[in-house]
């Protein structure tokens, strides 16, 4: 009963008007005092942040911040995926006939999270991650390969939490929520950043000029609140580090594993 209970008030909750709001006053002046208790509730390390705090004009300009030069060097060895995000790992596997299984509970398939793309073939044997930034983390996201962006599509859709209640008490939050998907070409086949955002997400967005030619943790996009991150690599082409598992918190530029073209020299 509880548990119904909360899921129709997060319906409730859910909608993009009550999302505007709290968009429009956390890009407002008067947020900015709201910046230190912020920043202290969450536990956010100030110190790391590429300005003091009261150089940020806003809430929103905070939370999205970049971090001090040299705070997530970008692993350097060839032929690997790179975390684009600081998160904790909620989902990760082989993808098996098209479905992501057991995302705290529950199954998705590559058909709905890439909104019936034709590229969605590509993915149905791969690989995936499910990647959740809590309020704690930086939130600007990277390119997890080098590479070329061949494609970019927005799905519109809803804004429910993508927490822990969210993911299991929610129905399919990944591929009902809104997302701004990005297709990328490597060397050793393409990858798939699907960026899905959540309760008092007022936007996600690209950074501005985006180029097509990227190198591995290069910016690509950043959350206006917490969010969720699912990667997706191409079949037949990537092998998961073995020391990491749901639970295990990444950091933007960490390696999650390898491309296996490339490690067999193909």
């Amino acid at each position: 009963m509880k548990i119904t209970f909360f899921r129709l008030l997060t319906e409730l909750s859910s909608r993009k008007t009550v999302s505007r709001i709290t968009g429009a006053f956390a890009k407002s002046r008067v947020s900015r005092a709201f910046i230190p208790q912020f920043a202290k509730t969450y536990g956010i390390p100030v110190e790391d942040a590429e300005k003091a705090v009261h150089e940020y004009a806003s809430l929103n300009d905070f939370f999205t911040r970049r971090l001090k030069p040299g705070l997530r060097p970008v692993d350097p060895a060839k032929g690997i995926v790179v975390s684009p995000v600081d998160a904790m790992i909620t989902g990760m596997g082989q993808i098996r006939e098209g479905t992501l299984l057991n995302v705290k509970g529950q199954d998705y398939t590559v058909e709905e999270l890439l909104n019936f793309s034709p590229r969605r073939i590509n993915y149905t044997n791969g690989y995936f991650y499910v990647l959740y930034l809590s309020p704690t983390d930086y939130h600007r996201i990277h390119t997890p390969v080098t590479g070329e962006i061949i494609e970019k599509e927005h799905v519109p859709g809803k804004v429910y939490p993508v927490n822990d209640f969210g993911l299991k008490h929610m129905r399919r939050v990944l591929s009902r929520n809104e997302r701004l998907i990005t297709y990328m070409q490597h060397e050793d086949g393409e990858i798939a950043v699907v960026k899905v955002g959540a309760l008092n997400v007022s936007s996600i967005q690209y950074v501005s000029p985006l180029p097509n030619q990227v190198e591995a943790g290069d910016e690509l996009a950043y959350f206006e609140f917490g969010s969720t991150v699912v990667l997706l690599m191409e079949n037949g082409t990537y092998e998961g580090r073995a020391d990491l598992d749901v639970g295990s918190k990444v950091r933007m530029g960490e390696a999650l594993g390898a491309l296996t073209r490339h490690s067999s020299g193909n």
